[in-house]
């Protein structure tokens, strides 16, 4: 296979492996030789597209030809631009179809006193202010004497935030560290306040509401004589709650999983994303619920997400979710389509647009539920929109604290970071999966070899209920995970 025409209405197709000037390929019953060389992963144009014309992939236009394009050219930056604008208009033309009903599935997790269910079994150590992280960092340092078989680790998590911040950006961060400690892949939290910042203990019990006294625990630094020893004691006996769970048999709709993307290349959407959307539909069709983030990856694509809600109220707030990430970037003066990065565009993607469709194939063909803002909880079965930027990191970290057990996360060029949650990193294509083993969990470049797409998800399907049950880890969990990201929008006094 030379190269993929994704939709019979494309005016483009992708290379599969670099093509040369002066070769010949046959596309559609037509012979049609290349003007320019091809890089794998980058887009040629199938017929002459006139100055103005939009170029169209994924049967949707991903810009416009900035100049005449010929047949056979290479298509990328240097001759096409993006059409997106600013703040738009939608009207409400429902397109969607009902998950297929599935028989379950099931895993071995943790289910806990509130009937959430965890896939790690770990006693976290959360500060509120970063001042703390380094007596965050002893006590857990000093506490691994407290770890048993049935504890599968003990973690503090370093931030920079809860101090400083005024109004809505300190409520994020409240919201963001609420969302962790009620994770249930914590079986026990330890939350560290210094006592003087802005987002002090008082203030995060009112954002964090009712929670279990057992399980969370809160010590205030400025308060206690030897702050590092009393938390060491502290978690000693939330060791003691947290050896008490083991796995068990639960429904593979128990599962939350956040979907993200990260170092897109011009495969993301071809292989790597559509597995995803595949697995979030089977899961769906199971019970399940996935949650799709990264919301200025979803310009130039929304309006499909739009027509996808379930009803004339989710859809509202889809276009407020886009309409009112494009006001935060207007308010710091910045342009809607700045993306893709230079990774993604090195890659073989061009436009926002071009990354958009592709990134939102992770979400499938079901229904839009719920419409989340960021630290919000999942609260309905099925697909839920998130409230987040692409950052990769802050938006793992987004989709972890609304729930998600597990992130899967797609990449066509590779990272090695974690976060919380176990993130399982699945390569678009088979050069990276294979040089970047210590990061890769799962190739999706298969699928422009040898495997179909149900094939693939059946295999992948399996491999993320191992990963649920703790049969397998993710490679990034054999990494250090203790920084947390979190959203950001507001003055730092």
């Amino acid at each position: 296979m030379k190269y993929v025409k994704i939709h019979s209405s494309d005016t483009v197709a992708v290379a599969v492996e670099d093509l040369k000037k002066g070769e010949s390929v046959s596309i559609d019953g037509r012979e049609l030789t290349l003007i320019d060389d091809i890089p794998a992963g980058h887009k040629l144009a199938l017929y002459d597209i006139a100055e103005g014309e939009n170029v169209i992939k994924y049967a949707y236009p991903i810009g416009h030809a900035e100049k005449n394009i010929r047949q056979g050219e290479h298509i990328h930056t240097h001759n096409i631009r993006s059409n997106l604008s600013s703040l738009l208009s939608y009207e409400y033309n429902p397109d969607f179809r009902e998950a297929e009903k599935l028989p379950p599935r099931t895993f071995r997790g943790y289910r806990r006193p509130d009937g959430k269910v965890g896939t790690r079994n770990e006693i976290w150590i959360i500060p509120t202010v970063g001042c703390v992280n380094s007596v965050v960092c002893q006590i857990e340092k000093q506490a691994q004497s407290c770890l048993t078989e049935n504890i599968d680790g003990i973690y503090a998590y370093n931030h920079p935030y809860g101090c400083s911040q005024l109004g809505g950006d300190m409520q994020m961060t409240l919201k963001y560290l609420s969302g962790l400690i009620r994770h249930p892949n914590a079986a026990a939290v330890l939350v560290v306040g210094l006592g003087c910042e802005n987002g002090n203990i008082t203030e995060l019990k009112k954002v964090l509401g009712d929670y279990d006294e057992k399980r969370v625990r809160f010590l205030n630094a400025q308060d206690s004589e030897d702050e590092i020893a009393e938390g060491v004691k502290i978690v000693k006996e939330l060791a003691e709650l947290a050896s008490k769970y083991e796995r068990e048999e639960c429904p593979a709709g128990e599962l939350i999983i956040g979907l993200k993307c990260g170092g897109s290349d011009g495969f993301s959407g071809i292989t790597a994303n559509p597995l995803l959307g595949s697995f979030s539909d089977r899961l769906i069709g199971m019970g399940g619920s996935t949650v799709l983030t990264e919301v200025p990856e979803m310009f130039g694509a929304e309006t499909i997400l739009m027509n996808r809600c379930r009803n004339s109220e989710e859809f509202d707030k889809t276009v407020d979710l886009i309409n009112d990430f494009k006001k935060y970037f207007m308010r710091y003066g910045e342009k809607v389509d700045e993306n893709p990065s230079p990774g993604n565009k090195e890659g073989g993607i061009t436009t926002l647009e071009d990354k958009s469709l592709g990134c939102t194939q992770k979400g499938g063909t079901a229904p839009v539920e719920d419409v989340l803002l960021y630290g919000e909880a999942v609260k309905k079965k099925g697909l839920s929109l998130l409230q987040a930027p692409g950052n990769d990191l802050v938006a793992s970290n987004a989709l972890a604290a609304s729930g998600a057990q597990i992130i899967l996360f797609t990449t066509g060029r590779g990272t090695p970071f974690g976060c919380p949650v176990p993130t399982a990193k699945i390569s678009s294509n088979s050069v990276i999966a294979n040089r970047k083993k210590s990061w890769i969990d799962f190739n999706a470049g298969s699928l422009l070899e040898n495997k179909t797409m149900e094939e693939l998800t059946d295999e992948f399907f399996d491999y993320v209920l191992a990963l649920a049950s703790g049969e397998v880890k993710a490679k990034a969990e054999m990494l250090d995970k203790h920084e947390l990201a979190i959203f950001k929008d507001g003055v730092t006094l």
